[in-house]
């Protein structure tokens, strides 16, 4: 026996190593990129699959089930504060924009499909691969098999999913990203820089400089000493702090008399006192050119601080302004340095209007005594960890599942959510759930990538394995029909959308891309038109449509099915 026929014959053997195999060459070749712009894990894993199918490997279902529930209650969990609140709260627009940018994705390649003529496991394939939603494949897959259909008919069309999918996947994530960002501004005229800077400019904004691997910082700390005569003599700290109008300064710790202590809001300064003063880097240069003795005093320079992460889950601050939560008292000492929202970690501009919302994490810096009173006025400090609340985790997928698996007969109808869709709904409260309630829950971030990710794209190796006798026949004849009629089904919502969009619900120009990128769930080109823009604005846009539209557009692989039969 050779080489090549033990390896297969091992591989048929034991599947389990077929499908990290699988994995191991679709991460490898999915990081590949052309100017932003590549395979993805998911689409190299699955050509992975396809090629290593090629040799018939039998794989139990269940594994597959298990891997999907549990990247849908991930997707679920991530997205549940933006989810819960752009469909209960201030985020309605941009909430309803995504319905109907959601349903033009689900209309148009169902028009194209009936047109054609296409089975239903081509349906589902073309659905998810132009509209670039990988996760659509397996409420498809379920709602197939609840179809009462003969097994071979069931597994055929199944194993025709991933040939329609790949054909058209390529131009859904390209495409998408060349329609939005370089299409979408010739089409609506707009000029994004131009847009990106007025909107910056109308919420008291500006250009963020320097940052970690630069000599340039935003905020500094310099001593100054008190002179005699000066208008700080006699005034108590904060009092003395509001002599800087228009910017945020405060006085962290004084020497006096060879002691340093503290400096107290209801300090008294005095002649002669040197103050160590933190606050932006250009105020404190002013500071200097107005007549303020700057000092060499390392000893007192030697501030204890810390840079933090604070989950918002305080009710009170939710929806607040940057602007509004600097006044408060708790935030005295405090600067912003990041804000990440939703389930893409996504950066989010810091402006004076900018508000914050529950689930967001606020990256703080200052004195550990300032960032820690800081942290009890919006919520709690996300200390690092590596546990993860498996209980709360198996609880919810159980729950959802079990609602999920029932089945209501409306008309002589069947309807379920599909134990799949349960477990989406489920991590959806879930998440929500967790921002309310920090107390429980948590999923730390790479546990949740690695759901989201591996449990994917375990599923997509094993729909590719399985598929691999039949991809290569199904490419043959349907390939270039199926990219251009893809092309087409992805083309068109998104230009229908910009105007709707634009037109109908009148969204700011900064944001309208941001938006329409959010409610088609595609992030390559949301950083193409924050490259564009030379700006985060549009990303403002991106976390409320992103949830809805990940919810939607993955339950609509179970409705695509639900339509067509």
């Amino acid at each position: 026996m050779g080489i090549l026929a033990w390896f297969a014959a091992t591989l048929r053997q034991y599947p389990e190593i077929a499908i990290f195999l699988t994995l191991a060459i679709g991460y490898y070749f999915g990081k590949f990129t052309f100017k932003g712009i590549g395979l993805g894990s998911v689409t190299a894993t699955l050509l992975a699959g396809v090629l290593i199918g090629q040799i018939g490997i039998t794989i139990s279902q269940p594994l597959k089930a298990t891997v999907f529930l549990l990247f849908l209650f991930a997707v679920g969990y991530g997205v549940g504060p933006q989810f819960v609140r752009g469909v209960a709260k201030d985020g309605v627009p941009q909430a309803l924009f995504t319905v109907v940018q959601c349903v033009l994705s689900l209309v148009v390649p169902v028009a194209i499909v009936k047109f054609v003529g296409y089975n239903l496991g081509y349906a589902a394939g073309f659905y998810s691969g132009s509209q670039t939603l990988s996760a659509a494949m397996g409420l498809s897959t379920d709602a197939i098999n609840r179809l009462g259909l003969a097994a071979d008919q069931a597994k055929q069309l199944i194993d025709s999913m991933p040939v329609a999918y790949a054909v058209t996947y390529m131009f859904g994530t390209m495409g998408s990203a060349i329609v939005i960002a370089l299409l979408g501004p010739k089409l609506l005229r707009i000029n994004l820089e131009a847009a990106c800077e007025e909107y910056e400019e109308k919420n008291g904004g500006s250009k963020e400089l320097g940052g970690p691997g630069t000599a340039w910082h935003r905020w500094e700390v310099r001593a100054f000493r008190v002179q005699p005569g000066g208008k700080a003599v006699g005034l108590r700290v904060t009092e003395a702090e509001s002599l800087v109008p228009d910017a945020r300064v405060f006085i962290l710790r004084l020497r006096r008399g060879g002691t340093i202590e503290d400096a107290a809001a209801d300090a008294v300064l005095q002649e002669g006192d040197v103050l160590a003063v933190v606050g932006a880097r250009e105020v404190i240069v002013s500071l200097t050119g107005a007549g303020a003795k700057e000092v060499d005093d390392p000893e007192l320079l030697s501030v204890p601080v810390e840079g933090v992460d604070v989950y918002v889950t305080n009710k009170a601050v939710d929806g607040k302004t940057l602007a509004e939560l600097a006044g408060l008292p708790g935030a005295r000492g405090v600067f912003l340095r990041k804000i990440t929202r939703g389930a893409t970690a996504t950066s989010i501009p810091i402006l004076p209007n900018t508000q914050i919302q529950r689930g967001d994490i606020l990256t703080l810096v200052g004195r550990t005594q300032d960032t820690t009173g800081a942290a009890k006025l919006v919520g709690v400090a996300d200390r690092p960890t590596d546990v993860a609340d498996v209980a709360f985790m198996g609880a919810g997928i159980v729950i959802g599942a079990l609602i999920g698996a029932l089945v209501w007969k409306v008309g002589g109808v069947p309807l379920t959510l599909s134990t799949a869709g349960g477990a989406l709904v489920s991590g959806l409260i879930c998440g929500w759930l967790r921002s309310v309630h920090p107390k429980f829950g948590r999923i730390p971030t790479p546990t949740l990538w690695f759901m989201n990710s591996v449990g994917l794209n375990i599923f997509i190796a094993i729909v590719g394995i399985s598929a691999g006798p039949g991809f290569v026949n199904g490419l043959r004849t349907q390939g270039i029909g199926l990219f251009l009629w893809g092309a087409v089904a992805t083309t068109v919502p998104l230009v229908l959308g910009m105007f709707i969009g634009k037109y109908l619900f009148r969204f700011h120009d900064a944001l309208l891309l941001g938006i329409v990128s959010g409610a088609r769930t595609t992030t390559a080109s949301l950083g193409l038109v924050c490259d564009i823009g030379k700006s985060q604005v549009p990303a403002l846009g991106y976390s409320v449509t992103y949830a809805v539209g990940n919810t939607l557009l993955t339950i609509w692989g179970m409705v695509v099915i639900m339509l067509l039969s």
